[in-house]
């Protein structure tokens, strides 16, 4: 069944290691994330943005297709479902369908509406028993249509929105989502480590996590981040090895063309992709 991302985050964060959490998009992507979780015994989670959730039908599709997983696959590993960037309206739609946690995105308000719309989620999550996550400071780059530039958040700012209880934070660190354009000043580690000085116990979420170099991975994690969001990675390995099964002329022999075979490269570079984030972000064996 499905947890709420507080213990496991609690645990990352004592331990120094981070949680990922990849965005789904489909069956394929689900199943291949699930099965290296449960192979590598490492706790995940399960990503999904409010255009994944359209696309996969709505909010329900998905709480069935992953509750329906977890028992049939034998998944014994945690496994939390989570609202990507979330609006207010969304997140209350995902506390209904049945989702573990919701992060709601209220950078784009003045920090006053941020913290009084976060105040109230945060009672309605926890209501329910998931778990939720807030941001400061936009993170730069293209999510659903919306592109900004990477900012640094507002250590106090940050304090004032962890304050409300929230179980995990979001801080613009200089990251973004998408690749990195080669002009990139990298991470700002003072903010981070400014950030965590001022918000203690709270587990961090590094947002963008394709492209940033692992040094700095490491780094981050040392100085508090908890969470990392891969999502572009996936998609890219995925493209990769659909492109090159289609370009072999597999699809022309026999039945390659077949879902199941015509899927089938794509959803294993998925999981290499995983398998691969997880080492890294040192999660692998800590499901128990």
């Amino acid at each position: 069944m499905l947890v709420s991302a507080t213990e496991m985050l609690k645990k990352a964060k004592a331990g120094h290691y981070a949680v990922g959490q990849f965005n789904i998009n489909n069956l394929e992507w689900t199943k291949s994330i699930l099965q290296t979780a449960q192979e590598l015994n490492s706790p995940v989670i399960l990503g999904v943005s409010e255009g994944a959730g359209k696309y996969m039908c709505g909010y329900k599709t998905i709480v069935g297709m992953v509750n329906g997983m977890i028992e049939e696959m034998g998944i014994t590993v945690p496994v939390a479902l989570h609202l990507d960037h979330g609006s207010y309206d969304h997140c209350y739609k995902c506390i209904e369908a049945g989702f573990s946690s919701v992060m709601f995105d209220g950078s784009h308000y003045s920090i006053e509406e941020n913290v009084a719309k976060t105040k109230e989620l945060v009672a309605a999550a926890h209501a329910k028993g998931l778990s939720i996550e807030a941001e400061v400071g936009s993170i730069g780059g293209e999510e659903d249509g919306v592109v900004g530039a990477g900012e640094c958040a507002d250590p106090d700012e940050c304090k004032s929105i962890a304050d409300l209880g929230v179980d995990m934070l979001a801080a613009g660190i200089g990251n973004i989502h998408g690749k990195y354009p080669a002009n990139w000043a990298g991470l700002s580690f003072e903010t981070l480590d400014a950030i965590q000085q001022k918000t203690g116990e709270m587990p961090l979420v590094l947002h963008g996590g394709t492209g940033i170099p692992e040094d700095m991975i490491k780094k981050a994690i040392s100085l508090g981040v908890a969470k990392i969001n891969v999502n572009t990675e996936c998609q890219l390995s995925f493209a990769a090895a659909t492109r090159k099964y289609v370009e072999a002329g597999k699809d022309l022999e026999g039945k390659g063309f077949d879902p199941r075979k015509l899927l089938a490269p794509g959803a294993e570079a998925i999981k290499a992709t995983v398998k691969e984030k997880m080492e890294l972000f040192g999660s692998v064996g800590k499901a128990n």
